[in-house]
Order: structure tokens, then C-alpha cells, then sequence
């Protein structure tokens, strides 16, 4: 007999939760000798960043001025018509993960990405594209990349990383990368050339050869689009569309602009990897009185929107992991977090308001599953760690 959404939903909020004390008492969600072989990551000093003055210079934005990523949304934008279905789906979610403590969340030391803004000096290495078959121009584009020798991808078995270098206005992004006795290697992942005028999304233009399954996401958008940044943090802004990941996702159809899909959920109203929500314009955001970080959160959602990016066990947002800078920003009452968890951050965020654009949809073709099969990202359904034995933050 099929479970009904309700019960399924409560059993993945106990299994996450099972998850995420599990990765708490043991320190970790997988084998930190085998994903990260550079040994384990140093300490990260504590900051006052939360506290710190606010920097009133126009923000860094990945990606071109008029990506989706980075342009507002009209006022008068088309809704699905089935928005209010769908958001009351994703609210049903919502109250799952509020009731068992498990999310929503915002990833940022596990399942997150850490970002290496590296200089024109920066010497290059040659990262071995591996378990794929055929993709020369990927291993062309990762033949001399201006990966630090010390560089860490972030925890979890995404093993995401970013390498963002200025003066060449190139990015490289990578999934499952290691460092071993043979040097570096990844299973997948992308290049970008001209980030600057770059929409963030994989294709043609992207790198020469590269194609609409290339990038570290499921969805093909670029794991660096979307992230709540550093520099937005300390500019009390986020000017920029969000991502997300989401529990159920459609299968075999993806929304523009995303180019495929991991999804597993045959439920109609589950939404597909690449589809828009929104806060309404109208919504008086100041009149909910939410914690300061949850209220940029929002101001990003009612302005640029949501979008979905990839498939997790939990509903979460995706915040710089720190790792590269050696200090702890999150953490602590002088934290960005102000010594809270991210569940308790987004408890108040409101969910049950939000809306879906109109959905341009697509088959999941052929071409886009010769990319490998790619896990859920966030598989401790809270970046592995919650009110269950660890510290905000994480």
C-alpha cells in the first residue's frame, strides 16, 4: 500500500534526524580518510562577523549582470497555474522537517561550497576527470587548473569546490574531487571561460566543447550561482537569485533554466529541478519581524527569487563554506547565525507564502544522463549537523 505524503514525509524527517545525530557522534557523514586525503581540516578561528560594519561597495555577483541569477524579478512575473498547489506540497515538507528538527537548513562546512579565489600567479595542476568516459573536452579544461596544493573540498560526498580566478575570468568546479598519491582527480564537474558574462548555467558557451550535462549540480546550474556569500554577508545584502535544494523532486523533467534533473518523485506536484519561487512583492517582509539573516534571506527571495538546484533529504539553502579563509564566520553569538541554528534561522521564514513562476519544462533527454548519476546532495539532510549534539554552523 502507498504511503500518503504526510507519512512519507515524517519517515524521511526520522531518518534524517537518525542521519544527523549518527554524523554528530561520529564526527562526520562519510570516510574523511578516503574523501579527503589531505588530512583532516584544520581548526577554523572564531570571528565577530555578524558584528562587523557593513561594506556599502556595489557586492560581487557571479555571472553576468543580466543572468537569471542576478536580475530581479518584474513585479508582474506569471505564475504557474498550479502555484498554490505546489507551495502547499513544499509547506507540507516544511512541517515535516520543523517537527522532527531536521531542516530547513543552510549548508555551509558540509554540502556546501567552498570558494579558492586564486591570483594570475597561482601555479596549475592538472585535475584527472575520472569514471567518465569519452569527455575529453572536460579533461581538456581541467588540464591546467590554478588549484592551491592545500585547497580542501568541503565535507559530505559532493565534494564540491570552486576555483574562481579574476584575472582570467575563469571558473572551475568539481564533484567528488580527491587528492591522492596520483595527484588530484574529480568525477565530474565544469569550466567556465568569460564567468563575467556567463548566465550560469552549462552549455555550449561555456567552455570550448562543453556541454548541457557539464557542472557540479544535478541540474547542470553552476554550484557557485546562487550561494549566499561571504561578501554578501558582510554587506548585509543578497543581490542575487538563491538556490536551494529540496527533498522531492520531479523525475525525468526539468524547468528552464536549469539543462537536466536527478529527480525521483513521481507526485505532480513535487517541483522539478530549475523551477523560480518567489516571496509575493507586496509581502511586508518588515512587518514579520525575522531574525536579520533569515530577513536577507527573504529580501533575496521576494527580489531575485529561489531556484532549485539539486535533490537532498532536506529542504536547504547553501552558504560559502569558509574553509579557504581559516575562520569560523557562522558560529558563536558574534556569528552571522547569532549562536542559532539554521532550523531555528528559517522557522520563521514563510514558506506557505511563496509562489511558483510559470514552469517551462523539458524531458530529461538522452544527452543529459551521460552525465554520471549524481547522489543527493545534503545526504545528512542538515549538512550533519542540528540541535542534536553540535554547534551551529556547521
Amino acid at each position: 500500500m502507498a504511503l500518503g505524503l504526510t507519512a512519507r514525509l515524517a519517515l524521511r524527517a526520522l531518518f534524517s534526524v537518525a542521519l544527523i545525530v549518527g554524523c554528530a557522534s561520529a564526527g562526520g557523514c562519510d570516510d574523511a580518510s578516503s574523501l579527503h586525503p589531505l588530512a583532516a581540516r584544520a581548526p577554523l578561528r572564531s570571528s565577530s562577523a555578524a558584528n562587523a560594519p557593513a561594506n556599502s561597495k556595489q557586492a560581487f555577483r557571479f555571472f553576468s549582470p543580466t543572468s537569471f541569477w542576478n536580475q530581479p524579478l518584474p513585479a508582474d512575473a506569471p505564475l504557474a497555474a498550479e502555484s498554490s498547489a505546489l507551495v502547499g506540497d513544499l509547506d507540507t515538507q516544511v512541517a515535516a522537517l520543523e517537527a522532527s528538527g531536521a531542516g530547513p537548513w543552510i549548508n555551509t562546512r558540509d554540502w556546501s561550497v567552498p570558494v579558492y579565489t586564486v591570483s594570475a600567479r597561482q601555479p596549475t595542476v592538472r585535475v584527472r576527470l575520472v569514471g567518465a568516459f569519452g569527455e575529453r573536452a572536460l579533461q581538456s579544461a581541467w588540464d591546467a587548473v590554478p588549484l592551491p596544493p592545500a585547497a580542501q573540498p568541503a565535507l559530505g560526498k559532493d565534494a564540491h569546490l570552486v576555483v574562481w580566478q579574476p584575472s582570467s575570468d575563469r571558473l572551475w568546479e568539481f564533484w567528488h574531487l580527491t587528492h591522492g598519491a596520483g595527484g588530484w582527480s574529480a568525477e565530474w564537474g565544469g569550466a567556465i571561460r568569460h564567468v563575467s558574462n556567463s548566465s550560469g548555467v552549462y552549455g555550449p558557451r561555456a567552455w570550448p566543447g562543453a556541454k548541457s550535462w557539464w557542472g557540479a549540480s544535478a541540474s547542470s546550474l553552476s554550484i557557485a550561482g546562487g550561494l549566499i556569500t561571504l561578501s554578501d554577508l558582510r554587506r548585509g545584502s543578497i543581490d542575487h537569485a538563491l538556490a536551494i535544494s529540496i527533498a522531492d523532486v520531479r523525475a525525468g523533467v526539468y524547468a528552464s533554466p536549469a539543462r537536466r534533473d536527478d529527480g525521483v518523485s513521481t507526485d505532480p506536484l513535487s517541483l522539478p529541478e530549475g523551477a523560480r519561487l518567489r516571496l509575493p512583492p507586496n509581502l511586508d517582509l518588515g512587518a514579520l519581524h525575522l531574525p536579520r539573516l533569515t530577513l536577507e534571506i527573504a529580501r533575496a527571495a521576494q527580489r531575485y527569487g529561489l531556484i532549485v538546484r539539486d535533490r537532498s533529504f532536506a529542504i536547504a539553502f547553501f552558504a560559502q563554506d569558509p574553509i579557504p579563509t581559516g575562520t569560523e564566520p557562522y558560529a558563536g553569538a558574534g556569528g552571522y547565525f547569532e549562536g542559532r541554528y539554521p532550523n531555528q534561522l528559517l522557522a520563521s521564514f514563510p514558506w506557505n507564502k511563496l509562489e511558483v513562476l510559470a514552469l517551462s519544462l523539458h524531458p530529461n533527454g538522452v544527452g543529459s544522463r551521460r552525465a554520471p548519476t549524481f547522489g543527493t546532495s545534503g545526504a545528512c539532510a542538515a549538512g550533519c549537523t542540528s540541535r542534536a549534539g553540535a554547534r551551529p554552523g556547521g
